[in-house]
């Protein structure tokens, strides 16, 4: 194990009771940011003819660098993302008031994160208890939300990490865009697509960290399903 957290086994049984319990009104997300990445000519596994060398210069000039943070939500394989400025607790409570407008139906949601300090800061604790207490008293409506942090030094964890991976290698290794914008709608089509294709073939994300669950979780299907390109 990398965690050295003593209540290691204690926040993984919590989030696996979770997701074992989960209900069709509930939602789990997995949450992190990508990034900053660099726009610029990217090395990474490629198909050369023979005699061929691939080549990415040492020394190049930046055309910018971009943060994307996004969420997974872990039973129904569907991100939702956005681009921040930097990493710190305000683009935290950006993604809360995102996630808490687009599943406004659901009765709760759970949060997931490391341990970096922008995700377990008291501002951001403190604002998940004023919104709760509102929904108590009826001044707001929307999901209740909840906190299951992950162990420190756990971030092999954090399932989004692995779609992070995935992406990484479908369209930023080898490549060379123009712009930070070129970027980010290269971004915006891989998630676009990724997202459709598990509506169109559901698959919960996060394998074992799941645990023994009573049974899996039941989807519909959706129409007009199609291949996505960048999918991997």
């Amino acid at each position: 194990m990398t965690s050295t957290d003593p209540e290691y086994r204690a926040k993984v049984h919590h989030i696996r009771g979770i997701l074992a319990e989960l209900q069709e009104n509930e939602a789990f997300f997995s949450i992190d940011e990508f990034g900053p990445f660099s726009i610029r000519a990217q090395g990474g596994r490629a198909l050369v003819a023979p005699g061929e060398i691939l080549t990415v210069p040492q020394y190049q000039k930046s055309k910018g660098s971009l943060i994307m943070t996004a969420a997974l939500e872990l039973s129904r394989n569907q991100i939702t993302h956005f681009y921040s400025p930097r990493k710190d607790t305000g683009e935290m409570l950006r993604m809360l008031a995102k996630l808490i407008q687009e599943y406004k139906h659901k009765s709760r949601v759970y949060l997931s994160w490391d341990a970096a300090s922008w995700h377990i800061s008291k501002l951001l604790r403190d604002h998940v208890d004023q919104h709760n207490e509102a929904i108590i008293k009826g001044e707001t409506a929307g999901p209740a939300v909840a906190l299951a942090p992950l162990p420190a030094g756990a971030q092999f964890l954090n399932v989004i990490e692995s779609v992070f991976s995935g992406m990484a290698r479908a369209i930023i290794a080898n490549s060379n865009y123009a712009s930070i914008d070129e970027a980010r709608a290269a971004i915006d089509r891989y998630i676009r697509e990724r997202n459709e294709k598990f509506r169109c073939t559901p698959k919960r994300a996060g394998g074992t960290i799941w645990g023994a669950e009573r049974e899996s979780p039941q989807f519909s299907e959706s129409n007009n399903c199609k291949d996505p390109l960048y999918y991997r």
